[in-house]
């Protein structure tokens, strides 16, 4: 079963959204030299040897490198990368690409241009200042306190709510091409019919006919998810239908469904348990946002701060 999805109100906004942005370092750039050195040689030869996810030309993907980028990820991403074969496969074409690149920035000496020099000098200085940051701004590992995280959720409680979840089962009819259309809609008709006549029967009918196979093995449940996550015909259909009761068949873009709504729950206020663990991330970003901001301010104090505006303003007029 799916998690309820939360509808943040405006008074809770603030206290929810934590933007995370996720940098993937995978190790050393490869270096290569116009005319290699016999060391070189001897690198690349050893590279060779060692066991590699992927290949292009002499640059390759360890195993170790790609744990590393799974190990970067959110569970969920994780996981949801695992299953779909297409997209970790084209990252590993992008990271060959760009493992090519660098070795041909490498070859031309790109490194050591001027701008190129100057803009990694100040890239540097912000992952280091960055780093540092988070480091002196840590926040105790017993916040939120309970009482903290109750009095988080009462202020905010009005926009604490789930919008109204349905749980939808189907049996799926994919189309392939063109010439398969009508014949997909004549079974999907047969299906609807069947189904309509005997409700009780959709789940062995989605186990035996459904192609959409992760919800056939479960007769067909898609699981509770609000209206606005199902595909489009799909939710005009399930708008209109009671509890228990089955769908004419509804042609998508992919195929044709026949649906049954087997349960349906009104919206309602979330539960503290429902919210804990993204409240409590909230909290603490919010805390160690505080923290480094109080960190910043203290340096300031230190010694005597000085604006020399007539240099500021030319440096202005220079900019014009």
């Amino acid at each position: 079963m799916k998690k309820p999805t939360v509808v943040v109100g405006a008074g809770a906004l603030a206290l929810l959204v934590v933007a995370v942005t996720l940098g993937l370092r995978t190790g050393n750039d490869p270096v290569a030299a116009q005319q290699p050195a016999p060391s070189s040689v001897l690198s690349s030869v050893l590279a060779a040897s060692e066991p590699a996810v992927a290949r292009l030309g002499n640059q390759h993907v360890a195993p170790e490198e790609l744990k590393t980028l799974l190990a970067t990820l959110a569970p969920e991403s994780r996981e949801q990368l695992r299953a779909d074969r297409g997209a970790l496969e084209g990252w590993l074409r992008s990271r060959l690409a760009e493992k090519a690149v660098l070795e041909q920035v490498d070859a031309q000496g790109w490194r050591h241009r001027p701008q190129v020099e100057q803009q990694t000098r100040a890239a540097t200085e912000q992952i280091i200042f960055r780093d540092y940051l988070q480091s002196v701004s840590q926040v105790p590992t017993d916040y939120p306190s309970a009482a903290q995280l109750q009095q988080a959720y009462d202020a905010g409680k009005s926009g604490w709510m789930t919008p109204p979840m349905y749980r939808v089962s189907q049996i799926f009819l994919g189309v392939a091409d063109p010439q398969s259309l009508e014949a997909a809609r004549k079974q999907a008709l047969e299906l609807s019919k069947k189904a309509q006549a005997t409700p009780a029967e959709f789940a062995a009918l989605a186990s035996q006919y459904s192609q959409d196979r992760a919800s056939a093995e479960k007769g067909g449940d898609t699981g509770l998810q609000p209206l606005q996550q199902l595909v489009p015909e799909v939710r005009g259909a399930v708008s209109r239908l009671k509890v228990g009761g089955v769908s004419e068949p509804v042609q998508s873009a992919a195929g044709f469904h026949v649906i049954k709504l087997t349960e349906q729950q009104p919206a309602r206020v979330a539960t503290l348990d429902e919210l804990r663990e993204r409240l409590t991330q909230a909290l603490r970003a919010q805390r160690q946002e505080q923290i480094a901001k109080a960190y910043l301010e203290g340096m300031l104090k230190t010694a005597t701060l000085s604006i020399d505006g007539a240099v500021l303003n030319k440096v202005l007029e220079d900019q014009q």
